[in-house]
């Protein structure tokens, strides 16, 4: 990866960060800047199964909405603190991950796609059923931002979007870590040639496993904190269109780096809430960049842009 592309993306947060507590950058820049941090995660946890591992999923929100309902319904019950809630959220869609991914990992290919979109709707068809719990389609309202502990509150757009950064910052640190660690490598082998992976002794099931658990781990987290910031979790979190939208802000950047996703992912926000409010056809719009992507950069945005100049220079 292009060591200055991640330099240059903390700058600009850096600089964002200034504004949002000096009063420069007006609440909807700062709102619409923490929804695509959030979103961002979401979508590099996403990556970790269609980049690295090759596992394009359509069930991946069933994790992302899973964490945010469980961290709600303590928050129900009186837990404020963000870090409890943070790994209810991450312990919840990981046992979620390990369910799901026993069933889903024993197909591949299409056949792994299918799967993991009839498994995405279970817990999506549970949340509106069990309308004591869940909410049913109204989801759970009104939920208050939690806090850091010793009187920090996150109750201000400022300081949420402080929070979320860093803990974004750390999360596409430690995934950035497991890419480049011997794990990710065997699982980019694997991705190239499973039958040539087992051969050599690997334990093709069980890497795609852990991976699958890994990625549910931090879409959850992603999920709780979006809950917190809109103050509603729902079941449009779990929704099929919600993993529908990851997988595409997964192509759209680039599968595989990590950082293009979540460039992706920050793309999609930044049209929707800003051509969006201009025009009820915003989607017409975001569908030809997807189609002028599949045509000219047919690997993403980043690869084609960032990677591929990296290589020309040298």
């Amino acid at each position: 990866m292009n060591r200055r592309a991640p330099l240059i993306v903390c700058m600009f947060l850096a600089l964002m960060l200034v504004g949002a507590w000096s009063g420069l950058l007006a609440s909807f820049y700062v709102g619409l800047l923490t929804q695509a941090l959030l979103t961002a995660l979401f979508v590099m946890s996403l990556d970790l199964l269609v980049g690295y591992t090759g596992l394009d999923s359509l069930g991946h929100a069933a994790f992302f909405g899973f964490g945010g309902y469980t961290a709600a319904l303590l928050s129900t019950h009186g837990v404020t603190n963000v870090f409890p809630l943070l790994l209810a959220s991450a312990a919840g869609s990981g046992i979620l991950g390990m369910l799901f991914g026993a069933v889903a990992l024993r197909a591949s290919g299409a056949y792994f796609l299918i799967i993991s979109m009839a498994l995405g709707y279970l817990p999506w068809a549970l949340a509106i059923r069990w309308r004591s719990v869940t909410g049913g389609s109204d989801g759970l309202p009104g939920l208050m931002r939690p806090d850091l502990g010793f009187g920090i509150a996150l109750n201000s757009d400022a300081a949420y979007f402080t929070f979320v950064t860093v803990f974004v910052i750390v999360c596409g640190i430690a995934l950035a870590a497991i890419g480049r660690s011997s794990f990710g490598q065997a699982l980019r082998g694997i991705k190239d040639s499973p039958s040539r992976m087992a051969a050599l002794g690997y334990n093709v099931w069980l890497h795609k496993y852990v991976c699958f658990i890994i990625a549910a781990v931090f879409a959850g987290m992603a999920g709780m904190l979006t809950g917190f910031y809109t103050g509603l979790v729902s079941p449009d979190d779990l929704s099929v269109s919600q993993s529908a939208f990851g997988l595409m802000a997964v192509i759209l950047g680039g599968a595989g780096t990590l950082l293009g996703p979540a460039i992706g992912a920050a793309t999609i926000i930044v049209i929707h809430f800003t051509v969006g409010s201009m025009t009820p056809y915003w989607n017409s719009m975001l569908g030809c960049i997807y189609i002028l992507v599949v045509l000219f950069a047919p690997r993403g945005i980043f690869r084609r842009f960032v990677l591929a100049r990296k290589v020309k220079t040298v």
